[in-house]
Formats: C-alpha cells, sequence, structure tokens
C-alpha cells in the first residue's frame, strides 16, 4: 500500500506541472492566456453541465476523466497551437514519448487505465471521446468569443481555419456545433476572423 501510494502522489505532484503549460487561448476577459490545468477544469465542467447536448448517452464520469488528463502530455510534449501546421507535424510522436513518461509514473493498474483513456480520446471513436473532443474545440470558441477574438487576431486566423479545426465537432453534439457556428458567424462578421482566404 505504501508504495502504491507514493506512486499516485508522485504522479498528483507531476499533474501540477500542467498549471504552467501556457496555451494560445486568452481568459474570457482577456487578462491573460489560460494553462492546462485551467483548461481541464474547464472542459470537466463541461462534462458536467452539458452532457445532455451529447449526440448520443454518454458515461459521464469516463467523460471528465477522459477530459481531465486529455493533455498532460504537454506537461513533457509542450502545447502544440491548433493552427502550428509545423508543430502539428511531430505533435503525435512527442505526445506518445511523454504519455510513456507520465503515464508509467502510477501503479500499473491506474497507469494502464489512464493511458487508455487519452488514447481513446485521440482516437475519437467512442460517444464519450467524440462528446470530449468536441468540448475541447467547443472551450476556446467560446473563449476567443468572450475575449473579443483576441487570439485569433494576434495570429491573424481566418474563418476558414476555425471550420477545418472543427469539422468533427457535430460528431460530439449537434447543438453545441450549432452553438459554436453562431460564435464562429459572429467573429467573422464583426472582423476577430479575417474572411476566408
Amino acid at each position: 500500500m505504501e508504495e502504491r501510494l507514493q506512486k499516485q502522489m508522485e504522479f498528483i505532484l507531476e499533474m501540477d506541472r500542467s498549471k504552467q503549460i501556457g496555451r494560445q487561448t486568452y481568459l474570457h476577459d482577456a487578462s491573460r492566456k489560460e494553462n492546462d490545468a485551467e483548461h481541464a477544469w474547464h472542459l470537466a465542467l463541461m462534462v458536467m453541465l452539458l452532457s445532455e447536448y451529447a449526440n448520443t448517452e454518454i458515461d459521464v464520469l469516463k467523460t471528465m476523466e477522459m477530459v481531465l488528463i486529455h493533455d498532460v502530455v504537454e506537461i513533457d510534449a509542450g502545447d502544440t497551437y491548433a493552427y502550428d501546421t509545423v508543430g502539428n507535424s511531430s505533435k503525435r510522436e512527442r505526445e506518445e514519448k511523454a504519455a510513456d513518461r507520465i503515464f508509467s509514473l502510477l501503479p500499473e493498474d491506474q497507469a494502464r487505465k489512464l493511458r487508455d483513456l487519452w488514447e481513446e480520446f485521440e482516437a475519437g471513436k467512442t460517444a464519450e471521446a467524440k462528446f470530449a473532443n468536441t468540448l475541447d474545440k467547443v472551450q476556446p470558441l467560446m473563449l476567443n468569443d468572450a475575449s473579443d477574438g483576441l487570439a485569433w487576431r494576434e495570429h491573424g486566423i481566418d474563418r476558414s481555419q476555425v471550420i477545418k479545426r472543427n469539422a468533427k465537432t457535430a460528431e460530439g453534439s449537434e447543438t453545441l456545433w450549432e452553438y459554436a457556428k453562431q460564435l464562429i458567424d459572429r467573429n467573422t462578421e464583426n472582423g476577430n476572423l479575417k474572411q476566408d482566404r
């Protein structure tokens, strides 16, 4: 029991590093950019409150677990900006290496469970993974809208890039995709997103 607890506590302490992984999305008030821990917490809250909008019934607890750990690999791999084509070309390799190290800190049964959840999220095939991925796309849209498109404007993002990134968003929730499209339309109209190139 002592060795098991020690491994669990080591993993929990390692997770504290996610508070230092900066993302490109600003907080709603544009005061600063969010970090990975804040992003994961926000997604878990969204699962709890918005699960009724999933296209099919989901296991809410499993989906919350999935969103809480989906970005922990960024402790080693770093955050790759959604629209960074160069960074995204090596993202999977970097994240798999990080997953090998980070999940191995846990006792074997928990390491396998969390690694499986991470792989399931990445594959995006199950109802839970589809909904989790939908929220992972909608949350930055919501924050970009609330911060008057600050990150989009800083990076010169256009509407077609956002639409392409959200190609599978409707697979998890048609309702939330309709909501997201309204945000995209509004931010295109007000100039926060460039018109399609």
